[in-house]
């Protein structure tokens, strides 16, 4: 049976749905499971879990992501990105910015943010994704949220054509973060509107575009599974704690823990000759007791 991480590089055009429908039939397995959706317009780093390694998939879709990312001021779209219907437009002068000014701005939105999730988004609202609405042409209130922008960077030079300035930034960001509405934010931060008009996902859950296959290079491969990388590079982001061959039994059994015995800090991989034989976590509902949330055979 296949079991691991597989990291495709997902082309612009499909939806994260379509890859894991793709996956399924090249791989002549239904246990398949992207790690968080990736717009059909974006491309780049998307972890596919494959066999048992899907038991893993929420851990890397709550990890830290990587982007780079085109940011047009002087046009705000239905999306706050590329592919909406633009709204609002606002002529910007050659050299209206210095770099310097921009850079400011990137600087105030870097750490934690608050951000309102688009209206064509999945987010759902009273039970209705947002974009549902959206299709409707209705805009409802959308509960804020706080999200981490840890490296917010500018990578090229600023580009003023045609009444629109048009520059690169690099983004390293924790789960739940809007690229498109970061956009307008650093449009809102500049006194100006505007939207995201490219976007290429470089990193995801510890996976570079290094590590990607395309879909091509999969249908062209006899065996995948030296290409399936172990459940353990999956979860590296998490704390991990090394056990000895006394403790190994009881974890793989999944038994309770004081947390002296097995000193737990939050989701903690547990360790026994580099192979995860479980995640614990604090008991809920028992202080100073850990318990198994997920145990691997």
């Amino acid at each position: 049976m296949l079991n691991g991480v597989l990291a495709i590089n997902k082309p612009r055009g499909m939806t994260s749905h379509d890859v894991v429908f793709k996956l399924r039939k090249l791989l002549k397995t239904k246990k398949v499971g992207h790690t968080g959706t990736l717009d059909p317009a974006v491309d780049g780093v998307l972890p596919i879990c494959i066999g048992p390694a899907t038991r893993i998939s929420d851990y890397i879709m709550d990890s830290g992501k990587r982007y780079t990312a085109e940011i047009t001021l002087g046009s705000q779209t239905t999306t706050e990105d590329q592919t909406g219907e633009v709204v609002t437009t606002e002529f910007i002068q050659p050299d209206c910015y210095t770099e310097a000014q921009v850079d400011n701005a990137l600087t105030r939105l870097t750490g934690h943010i608050e951000q309102t999730p688009p209206m064509f988004s999945a987010v759902k609202v009273n039970g209705r994704k947002l974009y549902e609405y959206a299709r409707e042409g209705k805009v409802i209130e959308r509960p804020s949220r706080i999200v981490h922008i840890k490296e917010l960077t500018r990578t090229s030079r600023l580009t003023y054509k045609d009444g629109r300035l048009t520059f690169m930034v690099d983004v390293a960001c924790g789960k739940g973060t809007y690229i498109r509405t970061l956009a307008t934010q650093i449009a809102e931060q500049l006194n100006t509107v505007g939207h995201m008009s490219r976007l290429t996902r470089l990193e995801s859950g510890g996976f570079t575009l290094n590590d990607c296959y395309t879909l091509e290079q999969i249908a062209d491969t006899v065996d995948v599974q030296p290409l399936l990388r172990p459940i353990e590079e999956g979860l590296k982001e998490l704390p991990h704690l090394a056990v000895d061959e006394a403790l190994k039994t009881r974890v793989t059994n999944g038994q309770k823990f004081r947390d002296d015995e097995l000193p737990v800090i939050e989701q903690t991989v547990i360790i026994y000759e580099n192979k995860a034989l479980a995640i614990y976590a604090p008991h809920p509902e028992k202080p100073g007791q850990v318990k198994a949330v997920k145990v691997f055979n």
